[in-house]
């Protein structure tokens, strides 16, 4: 007699093994309708599957999160069912859910094209309208692999004999076409909807290796209603619309090129905002008490497996070998080993904690190029990176000094608002569990202390300590993690880093390890897409843009130039002899803040016409007034008096 538990408390009891399916419609019809799946102690199952045992019962409607991954899933099913009766002979592969979508590998001799979505698409509307329900089999392995082989569906029986030996085989069935899957699945077809699309197609090797065929994998997006739908595609357009590679183009801020794969060619412009973010960073940890360091690029290789790096992150490490010294160098990744060094140089006593050090660190890490992504995902980039050498107790009002510095520079970026992740211990990892436990654990109360609210990010903390991750979101609703706390015991022990105590003895520091932005060059990718590059004017690489109307009015020109960059802002000249439309029109696909136009009676009057990006009107200024109220609006948030 299964005894089940509902989220509520309340048990209902039956007389034999009993399905999601009956014991929906016991609590109710409305329930019964809409249940699509359920909870069985915790993993997630098919509502039609049997409980034969006593069991904690939750069930999956629309409105819950766990559905959408449900929905993409029984998608890609569709999205295979559709391709198969299309096109006869198509050998289908792997189809998983991924974030916001799905997507199917096939083989075939013609690669599909988004010119085949149309047919596609509208075959598997025709599907989901039959409403067919997904049953689960399980079958003999030899049986199954026979099958798909009969069939000519080589890749499926690869599958299936590679999975363990005890593994059981289970195929879902919708109508007449199935598929090896472990589930689990919606009710029906019926309970996708029609708020999908498919998105796009990419080559991709069987199983990720070119030695193997190339298939066709065609991506698409899948949503619980037509609204989120919607709102996702209009995310795409914003997206596409503020690319910051586009519109590092059109700015001249950098660009990338194969001599240099993954690293950046910084024009005058882009290095104008990267350095004016670099100097608001460093007035910020003057502020609050770091040390500047900075430390070697290449380090030998011993210090890399001192410190447990060679052997969790040697993949990841450019090598250099120094031939008459018989010496292996790595291009740093991180800083962290380094700026230990600097702590262990010389004798430490306990009144110099907390020590905090910081270094703008040009770091390189080996990135797969199809991986890299503009400046956003690259293989040579600069950490805001710091290291707080401390006591233990010392630790929560360090967490929470940097959770206001980290706020305060979040703020003035235009960054209202954060979400914080606690990510604790990985599977590989260095330390005891002892030592884990402490640093969990000291964490833990210090986001207490200084009042940190976080979500649980199981097992994705550092190898060597668990680790605050500080999440953005973005004007268009995307989140990005930037700055990280971390708390390690393991590094100064490896590295035999200690100071003098109180009592005269030898203890071990705590090494915080931080950073805010995370990276100068994914930080300012962020930045351009946040604010689709019309950046408040104290980042603006350009902060004007004096145009004349007329040959007449160049001298009243050049002299506006000179008082602007006398009071402190960027400015460039345009006294090319153009129309003022047509130079209003480049300057503002360059995304210049201000444009001043001048002609012969601006020159008389001493005034300026002032436009603003985006706007159509003007006003009329003295340029004394206009100088003043353009050199506070680009004086830094941090510097402003007022």
């Amino acid at each position: 007699m299964p005894a089940i538990t509902l989220p509520d408390g309340s048990v209902r009891r039956f007389d034999g093994a009993v399905t999601g399916t009956t014991v929906a419609q016991s609590i109710g019809a409305g329930l019964a309708r809409a249940a699509l799946a359920m909870e069985v102690d915790g993993r997630l199952m098919d509502i039609g599957r049997e409980i034969d045992h006593d069991a904690h019962v939750r069930f999956i409607t629309r409105k819950d999160t766990e559905s959408l991954e449900m929905i993409r899933h029984d998608a890609a099913h569709v999205l295979a069912e559709a391709v198969q009766s299309l096109w006869p002979g198509t050998q289908v592969t792997i189809g998983p859910s991924i974030e916001n979508g799905f997507y199917y590998d096939f083989y075939r001799n013609e690669p599909f094209t988004p010119e085949d979505f149309p047919r596609i698409e509208t075959r598997m509307r025709e599907l989901i309208d039959a409403n067919t329900p997904f049953t689960r089999e399980t079958w003999p392995r030899e049986e199954a692999i026979r099958f798909f082989e009969d069939r000519g569906e080589r890749f499926k029986a690869e599958l299936i004999r590679d999975l363990p030996e005890d593994e059981e085989i289970s195929i879902y069935r919708q109508g007449e076409w199935l598929d090896l899957c472990r589930g689990p699945h919606l009710r029906s077809t019926g309970d996708i909807g029609k708020a999908f699309r498919l998105m796009k197609v990419a080559g991709a090797y069987w199983r990720g290796d070119h030695r193997n065929p190339m298939l066709t994998r065609i991506y698409g997006t899948a949503w619980r209603d037509q609204k989120e739908l919607d709102a996702h595609l209009h995310q795409l357009e914003e997206a596409e619309r503020r690319d910051h590679r586009r519109i590092g183009r059109e700015m001249d801020l950098f660009h990338i090129q194969e001599e240099a794969v993954g690293q950046i060619f910084w024009h005058p412009k882009g290095w104008r905002l990267y350095s004016v973010l670099q100097d608001y960073m460093r007035r910020a940890q003057n502020r609050n008490g770091y040390q500047e360091v900075r430390t070697p690029q290449l380090v030998d290789r011993g210090l890399w497996e001192a410190s447990g790096h060679w052997d969790k992150y040697r993949e990841h490490m450019f090598i250099a070998t120094v031939e008459d010294e018989d010496k292996t160098l790595a291009l740093k990744p991180m800083n962290c080993p380094c700026h230990v060094q600097i702590f262990r140089h010389g004798l430490r006593s306990y009144r110099e904690l907390p020590l905090r050090m910081a270094e703008f660190g040009a770091c390189h890490r080996y990135e797969p190029s199809g991986a890299l992504h503009g400046i956003m995902r690259v293989r040579g980039f600069t950490q805001d990176d710091a290291h707080i050498f401390c006591t233990e107790d010392q630790i929560a009002d360090e967490t929470a000094r940097f959770v206001r510095m980290l706020s305060a520079v979040y703020k003035d970026l235009g960054f209202e608002h954060f979400r914080v992740k606690f990510a604790d211990r990985p599977e590989q990892r260095s330390g005891d569990d002892a030592t884990w436990d402490r640093a969990e654990n000291a964490l833990k109360v210090a986001c207490d202390m200084a009042g940190v609210e976080y979500e649980h990010n199981p097992g994705e903390g550092a190898f060597y300590g668990p680790k605050l991750e500080f999440v953005l979101r973005d004007a268009i609703g995307r989140d990005w993690q930037c700055g990280t706390l971390q708390v390690d015991y393991v590094l100064p022990e490896r590295l035999d880093a200690s100071y003098v105590g109180e009592d005269s003895a030898r203890h071990r520091p705590v090494m915080l390890h931080r950073a805010i932005l995370g990276s100068f060059e994914r930080f300012l990718g962020i930045l351009i897409e946040q604010h689709a590059g019309r950046f408040p004017m104290w980042l603006a690489p350009v902060q004007v843009v004096v145009a004349s109307i007329v040959t007449d009015a160049e001298p009243y020109a050049r002299e506006v130039v000179e008082k602007l960059q006398a009071a402190g802002l960027v400015v460039e000249a345009d006294v090319r002899n153009e129309k003022i439309n047509a130079k209003i029109r480049e300057h503002s696909l360059a995304r210049v803040p201000v444009i001043l136009v001048v002609g012969r009676k601006e020159a008389e009057d001493h005034t300026v016409a002032l436009r603003r990006l985006g706007g159509k009107a003007q006003d009329i200024l003295p340029l004394d007034e206009a100088v003043k109220a353009l050199a506070h609006e680009a004086t830094p948030p941090d510097l402003r008096s007022s």
